[in-house]
């Protein structure tokens, strides 16, 4: 490797200088590279020396763009088996977030000081906390694969990464996002008496399911008969239905488990399992009619899979409206009068019902489990998700009843 002095004459006739470093990669090819300095030069010299003796060096003209790069990795993720669902939120990521921001720019170009400008930039155009996490985790994993293809020799967003700042970013989220609040994300009790009051047709052996055992909305429309036993009043959870209505193992291995059903739930599925529509499984028996086939639990009219938006729009929604859990959106129809819409929008406050209904006393009408038993019946992968996201719903046993009553009992 030599770095030389260039100089030159313009057409204009002034004198230019710059700085060559001459150098042979690892693939043996002949490379130069100009710079204005000769600091920048030797900076550039030293550090490619080191990465060409280890392996790791790419030539920028070698490079390829971050757009590039993300459609590679794109297409290995799609080689990993990875769900329909998941592949379309890494596209969308791409699209969005990543392309507009920095797609242009080579990855040998890259360094830890763009990736915290990339920062600021998803930050100034209104990008949430959590919308910029995830982004800076896809960013690695598209640097990782490209590392692993030989296109970049360094993967300069997880190099920005620490412990300590990602502690950080999670307290940030936490304070964007704000705690779960009773009566605004999750469904005050009073609330929920009436919702189940409220409930009819085939939406609610449903949506009972989803208040008493808090399953994800794509586990409830991917349950089967199959995992449901009434005579033990449980359900195994052991797959789910993603976006796109395709059958899939859940979130996590914490994600299968076994959930216990209460008496209302169980009553109302004994029901409901009657008349259930069943699937035509495109065969005939010997007098010639069609072979149905009882399936998923919550199915649409035709059997399968039922889609979300059906749950949310013809079965959740309307069930607010008629039980009163509703909000004034300051607007009036034809008539003069509020027009009112449903105060919790999607299935997820159910579960977040179920979470608190888990927390509470026993005395104030809930189950008083402990956090372990919490996080198992809820399917998180781990405690500290649990923890915080539901953590200041728990008792804190120092209020001045149980104080009080803490007292007697030790001095009597």
């Amino acid at each position: 490797m030599s770095i030389r002095k260039r100089t030159w004459i313009t057409a204009r006739g002034e004198e230019k200088t710059s700085w060559v470093v001459d150098y042979v990669d690892v693939k043996g090819t002949r490379r130069l590279k100009t710079f204005a300095k000769k600091k920048e030069a030797d900076q550039f010299g030293a550090t490619a020396k080191v990465e060409v003796r280890d392996g790791s060096h790419v030539a920028e003209s070698a490079s390829v763009t971050v757009t590039r790069a993300a459609e590679g990795w794109l297409t290995h993720s799609a080689g990993k088996g990875l769900e329909r669902g998941t592949l379309a939120q890494y596209r969308q990521l791409k699209t969005l977030h990543i392309d507009p921001f920095i797609g242009t720019e080579k990855l040998t170009t890259l360094t830890v000081a763009r990736i915290r400008t990339l920062e600021d930039e998803l930050r100034d155009a209104g990008r949430s906390a959590s919308m910029i996490r995830k982004v800076l985790v896809a960013f690695g994993s598209i640097l990782a694969d490209a590392q692993e293809s030989g296109l970049v020799g360094r993967n300069v967003a997880r190099d920005m990464k620490s412990n300590r700042s990602k502690g950080v970013e999670r307290r940030q989220e936490r304070r964007h996002k704000g705690r779960l609040t009773v009566g605004v994300d999750i469904p005050a009790p009073d609330e929920v008496k009436a919702l189940v009051g409220a409930l009819s047709g085939r939406w609610r052996p449903l949506l009972l399911t989803a208040i008493f055992t808090g399953l994800r909305a794509s586990e409830l429309r991917g349950l089967r008969w199959v995992d449901v036993e009434l005579d033990r009043r449980a359900i195994h959870v052991r797959q789910r239905a993603d976006r796109f209505n395709e059958i899939g193992p859940p979130k996590s291995e914490a994600g299968e488990r076994e959930v216990p059903l209460p008496p209302i739930v169980v009553n109302t599925l004994r029901e409901w399992k009657l008349v259930c529509p069943r699937r035509d499984t495109g065969k005939n028996d010997a007098e010639g009619e069609p072979i149905t086939a009882l399936d998923f639990a919550f199915p649409n009219l035709r059997g399968k899979v039922e889609a979300i938006g059906n749950i949310v729009r013809r079965g959740l929604q309307p069930a607010q409206i008629k039980a009163g859990v509703t909000v004034d959106t300051g607007k009036v129809n034809e008539k003069g009068e509020p027009i009112l819409v449903a105060k919790y929008p999607g299935l997820h406050a159910l579960r977040h019902f179920y979470a608190s209904w888990c927390i509470n006393r026993q005395a104030d009408g809930g189950l008083g489990l402990p956090i372990k038993v919490v996080q198992e019946r809820l399917g998180h992968s781990s405690i500290i998700l649990t923890s915080d996201r539901y953590g200041h719903l728990f008792p804190r046993g120092d209020d001045e009843a149980e104080m009080a009553a803490a007292e007697r009992s030790l001095l009597s």
